[in-house]
């Protein structure tokens, strides 16, 4: 059966589920503020669904079954990413609870000085993503110590978070363990080292630029959250068994991920062995979160499931520490995975209607020369993120749509697989209906936009691939006689 469309709609025509899209989702985080992705903005993105299929399927003859697949494919495509989200609500639960995170954040407050946390929180998280492959693993441990440390010493959510993103995603764009960095080249046919060389151009100067607006705002701050510190080392105490040992857990973890066992796994056997540890260390505080009246093996076996699957308070003392030490469970990421769901019922509709591609074909026209080809490129996987709301379709479709355009022009594939790693995988976190922007706000506890001004790196990144093909710097084409096409 034939699912292309009949009739192509025209650029004009295809913005409007997107206006559509951005007007209520507008109006709606104006109306429920936080509380928007309880429901709201999955509403509006069915609405705007709906907007896209009756377009399709009056203006462009689109057979219903054509944009049902569309939507079924994109859905089974982020199923692995709806399993790891569930095991890392699991995770951040029980890794809380075990003493693991409180232990990190106790020693963490103690050696990590107030001037360099920001700089530092960058790095280490840049440190911890290149060895994993992983933004999202990154944030969801070592990230979540680093914010409680963070707010410890009184610096605002989004300069915390902002800091993490960045070093998580300079991490997750280089690391040959990163499935967009793998995923980028093969889809431009680069060789995996090739391309990741071919990205220091842009990605180094980049971060250098990120670290040393960290540095500057970190001297900048007044570590006038002494007193706080003291006081939040002490509650820690006397709530968590805090110990080395249980440091055991996050070592372990960073085992697994060095021997590239799969994401799913590896998430899944931190998440247990912090259970097995809470079991050890924490009794006290499984048999607060079960509510039952007696600390035995049933009591303790109620609060660890809770751990894993629901939300748990405990009570420290402390009314920051409090917020800070709760947990939200699998349950807890409900929500982001029925916007998820919602947001690939979008991306496929618009996709199979045509819409898609006849909005990015706009972008062609301004690629007489290299820098407008980078930027045509730059603004196409951004758009692309914005539309389909998932990292991996945008590289996909950026890397497929442009593959023929930068042969044809006698350019070498890295430029192209460079060109959407800085266009598609920094900025699909800043995209609050995007699966990144979604998961890690979510796992953060941190709005999209309030972190989104901080991000500096993924900010920086695709301004610098174009700045870099403005100056020519390292931009090679195949041949001579594709040098002449080029600048026709």
């Amino acid at each position: 059966m034939d699912h292309t469309p009949k009739r192509i709609p025209s650029p004009l025509l295809s913005l409007v589920p997107i206006l559509v899209l951005v007007a209520l989702l507008f109006v709606t985080i104006h109306t429920f503020g936080s509380d928007a992705l309880s429901g709201g903005s999955q509403v509006v993105l069915l609405t705007a669904t709906a907007v896209c299929c009756l377009i399709a399927m009056g203006y462009s003859k689109v057979r219903w079954k054509a944009i049902e697949l569309a939507m079924v494919n994109n859905i089974s495509g982020v199923a692995t990413a709806l399993i790891i989200l569930l095991i890392i609500g699991a995770l951040s639960g029980s890794w809380m609870i075990s003493g693991v995170v409180p232990t990190l954040i106790y020693y963490g407050m103690q050696i990590i000085h107030p001037s360099f946390f920001l700089a530092s929180t960058c790095i280490i998280c840049a440190i911890v993503s290149v060895m994993t492959g992983s933004s999202w693993t990154t944030i969801a441990t070592i990230g979540i110590a680093l914010l409680g440390i963070g707010q410890a010493q009184g610096f605002e959510d989004g300069w915390i978070a902002g800091a993490i993103i960045s070093g998580a995603y300079f991490g997750d764009k280089i690391s040959p363990l990163s499935d967009t960095t793998v995923l980028a080249s093969s889809v431009t046919d680069t060789p995996l080292f090739k391309h990741i060389k071919y990205m220091m151009i842009t990605t180094v100067p980049s971060m250098i630029i990120t670290l040393t607006i960290f540095t500057v705002a970190g001297f900048a701050h007044e570590a006038t959250a002494t007193d706080q510190i003291a006081m939040y080392s002490a509650s820690l105490r006397e709530t968590f068994h805090i110990s080395l040992w249980l440091l055991i857990v996050p070592v372990i973890t960073g085992i697994l991920i060095a021997k590239r066992i799969p994401s799913i796994i590896t998430l899944f056997i931190s998440a247990t062995l912090a259970g097995i540890f809470a079991l050890f260390f924490q009794p006290h505080l499984l048999q607060e979160i079960s509510g039952l009246p007696v600390q035995d093996m049933q009591s303790q076996f109620k609060g660890l499931i809770m751990t894993f699957y629901g939300s748990t308070q405990v009570q420290t003392g402390n009314p920051d520490l409090n917020d800070l030490v709760s947990t939200r469970g699998m349950s807890g990421m409900m929500n982001t995975i029925w916007l998820i769901i919602c947001a690939m019922c979008f991306g496929g509709a618009m996709t199979a209607s045509g819409m898609l591609g006849s909005i990015t074909s706009v972008f062609i026209r301004f690629m007489k020369r290299t820098v407008g080809l980078v930027a045509s490129t730059v603004a196409s996987g951004l758009f692309l993120n914005i539309c389909t709301a998932d990292q991996y379709i945008s590289i996909i479709l950026t890397g497929n749509m442009f593959k023929d355009i930068y042969q044809k022009k006698g350019y070498e594939s890295r430029l192209l697989s460079r060109t959407t790693e800085d266009s598609v995988t920094v900025t699909s976190v800043l995209i609050p209906w995007n699966t990144c922007g979604m998961t890690q706000a979510t796992i953060l506890g941190v709005a999209t936009f309030t972190y989104l001004p901080y991000c500096f790196f993924n900010l920086i990144s695709p301004l610098m691939s174009i700045t870099v093909a403005a100056i020519g710097f390292k931009i090679k084409r195949i041949n001579e006689k594709a040098e002449s096409i080029a600048t026709d």
